[in-house]
């Protein structure tokens, strides 16, 4: 096994980049997110951002590398793996939202929404905010896929997603 020195960790962690996503139920979007290569972490609970989306809304905060994984795919994975078109009633509960934490990640995201608009049928509802604030879930709703794949919201929902999402994106998702 190969060990980083202290400079080596250094400059690996400086290259880690984080971005908050929120869409449909955190479960879902944690257990997708997990099944990303070049995402290193994947923290699920609550996030806010300003006026007037400051109340917490379902997300997950990921920290991915982006020499492994470019921005641009995971915003496609998340479109794609929640109903990114759909204003229904639980929007508050469950935001449609990329969360940047720098302006570049803003400019990208705002530019990806544009360039991703084609694949759907109806106009994107997704909001590109300021990520402020993340509260994590408790300890028993952490990892929740992995640790409950066979209970039915995992084959209901998650799976299903999964197995969609690994036939479009291949080459990004773990096998």
């Amino acid at each position: 096994m190969q060990y980083l020195n202290l400079s080596e960790r250094n400059l690996f962690q400086m290259r880690m980049m984080k971005l908050g996503l929120g869409g449909g139920c955190h479960w879902c979007t944690e257990g997708i997110f997990q099944s990303v290569l070049g995402v290193k972490e994947v923290k699920q609970g609550w996030i806010s951002s300003e006026s007037p989306d400051q109340k917490w809304s379902e997300g997950v905060e990921i920290t991915f590398d982006p020499l492994l994984v470019d921005l641009s795919l995971l915003i496609a994975i998340h479109l794609h793996s929640h109903s990114c078109t759909s204003d229904h009633a639980f929007r508050k509960k469950y935001r449609s939202a990329i969360y940047y934490f720098n302006e570049e990640h803003e400019e990208i995201s705002r530019k990806v929404l544009l360039e991703m608009q084609s694949d759907f049928d109806r106009a994107i509802v997704t909001k590109v905010i300021p990520f402020i604030d993340f509260k994590i879930n408790t300890e028993q709703f952490l990892d929740y896929y992995n640790k409950n794949p066979d209970l039915p919201f995992c084959t209901s929902y998650i799976k299903p997603k999964l197995n969609a999402l690994k036939e479009r994106f291949q080459k990004a998702m773990v096998k």
